[in-house]
């Protein structure tokens, strides 16, 4: 049976970032994708211009539907909202047999904030020790550690400073930092490896964190160990970015249709 994967997480009419970024990566590796909405955004390239949340318990049911009849092998989280949603998703995940990889998404790429300021402590103290994987930027390592990131000595420390705090593996995103745009994983066994690649000048990176949390919940999904799941998704999402297609006329999507490669 082909494997199937949910995102759980705020939908983007212009398809460049959330669930439609997910279930275009899923599809690509062969994935069957499933979606849990937790909100609605008015948004493009250019800007956010509304965010609604939807109801806690309907978040709820339609995640408990998708397990009744089509179970997943891999699920990821996106955009939550508030706090309520992300409560009410932490009180339902220890019963997932299934790996969880939290993307603590916080602001948009137009700098709109997607999630509420006082949800930010209930992520990090009730769904975080939920995670399998969690794969912050350097603000969301910095404002879920209380440690500043701006460097890869800052990325090591904000890692081992999640895992303390319940992550059983985390990947912090380096794609903020000055030159290279290194990623750095610390897993369940305390190993850290770092996953290098050159920076590739562009505006069209809308929707990067999405697409690559959602390549890494792929490849759990098809049964690939982390440290791989991790490596073939960061080839996916570095040539997604180098491939993009140059749409609209802001932060564009980057390439869905970019070649997976092993």
């Amino acid at each position: 049976m082909i494997p199937a994967a949910l995102t759980i997480a705020g939908s983007d009419p212009s398809g460049g970032a959330g669930i439609q970024a997910d279930l275009k990566t899923f599809h690509q590796f062969g994935v069957y994708g499933e979606a849990a909405l937790t909100l609605l955004t008015v948004q493009n390239t250019l800007r956010v211009d509304a965010v609604e949340c939807l109801a806690p318990s309907f978040v709820l049911r339609q995640i408990e539907a998708v397990l009744e009849d089509i179970p997943p092998r891999a699920a990821k989280t996106g955009a939550l909202g508030n706090a309520a949603i992300i409560e009410a998703l932490a009180s339902l995940a220890p019963s997932f047999t299934f790996p969880l990889v939290v993307d603590p998404v916080m602001i948009s790429k137009h700098g709109a904030p997607l999630i509420a300021e006082d949800a930010r402590a209930v992520a990090r103290d009730k769904l975080l020790p939920r995670a399998f994987l969690i794969t912050p930027n350097l603000h969301e390592a910095s404002a879920l550690s209380g440690i500043s990131v701006n460097s890869e000595e800052e990325m090591e420390k904000a890692a081992v400073r999640l895992r303390e705090m319940g992550a059983a593996n985390v990947l912090v995103k380096g794609g903020h930092l000055t030159g290279s745009a290194a990623d750095l994983l610390l897993d369940s066994g305390g190993a850290i490896h770092w996953f290098p690649s050159l920076r590739i000048d562009t505006p069209h990176t809308h929707g990067t964190g999405c697409t690559y949390s959602a390549a890494i919940t792929a490849c759990l999904a098809i049964g690939l160990p982390l440290h791989e799941a991790v490596r073939r998704a960061k080839l996916f999402i570095t040539e997604a970015i180098r491939t993009n297609p140059g749409l609209g006329h802001g932060s564009g999507p980057v390439n869905h249709h970019a070649v997976v490669r092993n």
